[in-house]
Order: C-alpha cells, then sequence, then structure tokens
C-alpha cells in the first residue's frame, strides 16, 4: 500500500532521491553554527526542506563539510556524505554519487540553504521530467541583481545559464533568473558533473555547466517557475529574518484559517510545529517555542512564552505567563500574570493566578495557588518533586521544599515555609510568631 503523500503519488511516476547541499560555511552569518542549522520558526532551516522533500522524494542524502556533527545528527537517519574539499556545487552534488550508486531513478540537487520550497514546487519539478531531460527551477524576481540568467531558445528550451558577470547587456535584461534546483536522470546527472570543468576565475566546478553539457547532448531543457519568496536563499543574517518573516506570515495564515483568533497577527511568533485547537483566542505578543499544542477555546493573553507544553481545552493563560518544557495545563485551569511552570502538571480547574514559580509539580484539581508561592525544587545537586492534592489552598508567599507533599483539601496558611509532608484536609502553618510593641513604631523618627 501506498504511503500518501510520499514520492510514489502519481502512477509511474519513477523514483527519485534528493541530494542535498549543506556543507556551506556561513561566512557571511558570522557564525560559528554551520548556515544550514541556524533555525526558522525554532527548526534547523535543513529540516525545514528535508520535511518538504520527505513528501516528494524516496530518498535523500546530504552532503556535509567535514566535521560538521550538527549537520549529521540533524540529517538522521538519511545519509550524509562529506566534501572534504569545497571545489564548488557541481563537486558537492558529486560527492553523493557513491550513496547512489546502482540508482537508476531520478535526482534531484537542492540547497539546505534554500529551505522555503514547498512540496507543491517539487513535485512540478519531478512531473515536467515527463517532457525534459533536465529540469530546473527558476523565478523571476522583483530585483533579477546578480542573478544567473536562463537563455531559452524559441520554442522555450533552456540553451544554457550565463552568470551576471559573464551577461551582455541583453542577457542581464533576461527577467528569468536560475534558482540554482535542478531534475534530472541519476545516471545522466553524475556524468554530466564529472565532465564539468573548473577552467574559470575561482577554479571552481559549477553545478550550472551541466545544463550546456546537456543542451549540446540534445537534451531537452525545460524551467519551471515558481516565487520568489520560496526560492530564496539564506545567506546572511539579513536573509534569515527575511525568511523568518516569511514563515511566520505563512504559520499565522494557518492558524487564522484553522479558527484561531489572533488579536495583533503580527506580533504573534509561531514555532514550525505549533498545534492550535479551535476558538484559541491569542493576545499580542506572545511567542511560541517549539513543542507547544494548545486545544479548543484556550485564551492566551499578552506577552506570554510557551514551550514545550500542552495546553487542555477552555484554559487562561497570561498575560505574562511562562510555561517551559514538560508543562500540561489541565482543563479550565487559569495561569496569571508572571507566572512560571517547568515540568509541572497544574490539574483541571486548578488556579496559579499571581507571581509564582511552579517547578517539578504535580498540582491536583481545583487547587489554588497564592500569590508569591513557589516550589524550591533544586537543592544544588538534584531536582525533586513537589505534588499537592486536589482542592489544596496553598496562601500567598508560601515556600514548598521538595521533595514534599501537600494532602487533598489541605490549607497551608501564608507565609509558610513548608518542608515535612502535610495530611489530607489538615492545616499546616510553618512561620515565626508575630510580636506587636504598642508605640515603638514611632521611636527615633520623632524629631
Amino acid at each position: 500500500m501506498r504511503r500518501p503523500g510520499r514520492a510514489d503519488y502519481a502512477e509511474g511516476m519513477t523514483s527519485a532521491a534528493a541530494i542535498i547541499l549543506a556543507a556551506g560555511l556561513g561566512t557571511r552569518m558570522r557564525s560559528s553554527l554551520p548556515k544550514v542549522m541556524h533555525p526558522i520558526a525554532g527548526r534547523p532551516m535543513l529540516n525545514h526542506l528535508l520535511a518538504s522533500a520527505q513528501q516528494v522524494f524516496d530518498r535523500a542524502v546530504i552532503v556535509t563539510g567535514p566535521d560538521m556533527p550538527q549537520v549529521e545528527k540533524a540529517a538522521a537517519p538519511h545519509p550524509t556524505v562529506v566534501q572534504a574539499d569545497r571545489l564548488g556545487t557541481a563537486h558537492a552534488a558529486l560527492q553523493a554519487a557513491p550513496a547512489l550508486a546502482g540508482f537508476a531513478g531520478d535526482a534531484a540537487v537542492l540547497y539546505g540553504d534554500c529551505p522555503l520550497i514547498t512540496p507543491a514546487t517539487m513535485r512540478r519539478l519531478r512531473e515536467a521530467r515527463a517532457g525534459a531531460g533536465l529540469v530546473l527551477l527558476a523565478m523571476r524576481p522583483a530585483d533579477p541583481g546578480r542573478y544567473g540568467r536562463l537563455v531559452q531558445d524559441a520554442t522555450g528550451a533552456v540553451t544554457r545559464i550565463v552568470e551576471w558577470a559573464d551577461a551582455t547587456e541583453a542577457e542581464r535584461a533576461i527577467g528569468l533568473c536560475n534558482a540554482g534546483v535542478l531534475c534530472a536522470p541519476a545516471p545522466d546527472l553524475f556524468r554530466w558533473l564529472r565532465a564539468v570543468r573548473n577552467d574559470n576565475a575561482k577554479g571552481e566546478y559549477y553545478l550550472t555547466d551541466i545544463v550546456a553539457l546537456a543542451h549540446a547532448e540534445g537534451v531537452h531543457v525545460a524551467a519551471v517557475e515558481a516565487e520568489e519568496a520560496e526560492l530564496r536563499g539564506v545567506n546572511s543574517r539579513v536573509e534569515l529574518a527575511e525568511a523568518e518573516a516569511e514563515v511566520q506570515r505563512a504559520l499565522r495564515r494557518a492558524a487564522m484559517e484553522g479558527g484561531a483568533t489572533l488579536i495583533q497577527p503580527e506580533s504573534v511568533v509561531f514555532a514550525w510545529d505549533t498545534a492550535l485547537g479551535r476558538d484559541v483566542t491569542i493576545g499580542p505578543s506572545v511567542v511560541f517555542g517549539p513543542g507547544v499544542t494548545v486545544e479548543d477555546g484556550v485564551e492566551i493573553r499578552a506577552f506570554s512564552h510557551l514551550e514545550g507544553c500542552v495546553v487542555r481545552q477552555g484554559a487562561v493563560i497570561g498575560p505574562f505567563a511562562r510555561l517551559r518544557p514538560g508543562t500540561r495545563i489541565g482543563a479550565g485551569a487559569h495561569v496569571g500574570n508572571f507566572v512560571e511552570l517547568k515540568a509541572a502538571v497544574l490539574g483541571e480547574g486548578a488556579k496559579a493566578n499571581h507571581l509564582s514559580y511552579l517547578g517539578d509539580a504535580a498540582i491536583g484539581a481545583g487547587a489554588n495557588i497564592g500569590a508569591g508561592t513557589i516550589t524550591c525544587n533544586y537543592d544544588g545537586v538534584a531536582k525533586h518533586r513537589t505534588e499537592i492534592g486536589a482542592g489544596a489552598f496553598i496562601g500567598s508567599d508560601t515556600a514548598l521544599v521538595a521533595p514534599v507533599r501537600i494532602g487533598a483539601r489541605a490549607l497551608v496558611g501564608a507565609g509558610s515555609v513548608i518542608t515535612e509532608d502535610v495530611p489530607d484536609d489538615a492545616l499546616a502553618i510553618a512561620r515565626g510568631r508575630q510580636a506587636t510593641k504598642p508605640g515603638r513604631g514611632v521611636k527615633g523618627r520623632k524629631g
């Protein structure tokens, strides 16, 4: 049985492999992090591209540079090959040949720093192979700048790619520009790659040179046009920010089309995997990190930050709340302003409305956590758990020194420091006795 969304989505479609070039150092990023590992919406660029490619191609090979363990880890379980010497894009693509030895299907060359290409565009690239021996992705950017231009004959077939530096004025006036991505039968692709020469100013082997080689053999070379926004490369921090903005626009639109209300959409930041139910309301300046699931009817108020958490139906979060990884908020629960939870479960209908830190804690249904309450979960060596039973009431400014358990329906007096377990239905008070000295408050202040 075919798996939906896989490369064999059409009857008779040959198998295909994606060769993803990811060896770039990202010099213009001015970073020690490999270029393709810079995140967009909380996920490395490489993984954005891989997620799309996996919907269209049967397999993928990632070409990395030497000493790039982060890229190898991000690419797993796909195989990686190393371009030991960075001698150009054709040389990089050729490094995938051993990993695809004997493979007779199509092979597409993609770039790890072009993460926004959609599965739909990749499918069009593959489908165009039915009428051409080599297919390129092309675009018509608003500012063609220094992009390579596609030179076509009267039939629309591509005859060559001319780089801006080598182009005539007439060629520079061509609006159709090369996006770098291409697809061809793997045996032909690797044969052309081996024939590419490096007799140019940089002494590099350019992938674009295979177009002229294919044309010289009488192979029909076709171009598939796509939007500039999805074909953009990310080579600098400025371009990274532009790509982030493009992805955020798409995520916001998807959230609203899915039934969420965004009070001030342009201020909300989503992660690539944020999952929202229907009738969710999100206030201004809310930030979602990776791994957040929000169920139906939840309200997330302004300036809250959520990461690695689940918020069940009808809960209210914020404003100015922080939900850290491992947090689970029960249905109808309330998390108020300046409340932080980490690896904590807040039970159904429970409330923590003001100025609290609840870490490594399990809080039962209907419990009330008073303002200023903290769980003292770290003793300098290890983390410890706090358990608060259903219906318990924790008075304001309480410190719960873990490991400790507060029983169901127990009451803890305000200002307490609790170091021992409190049984169900008990009252616990742990604070110094108040001493009041009449008249002493003004002594020493009289002139």
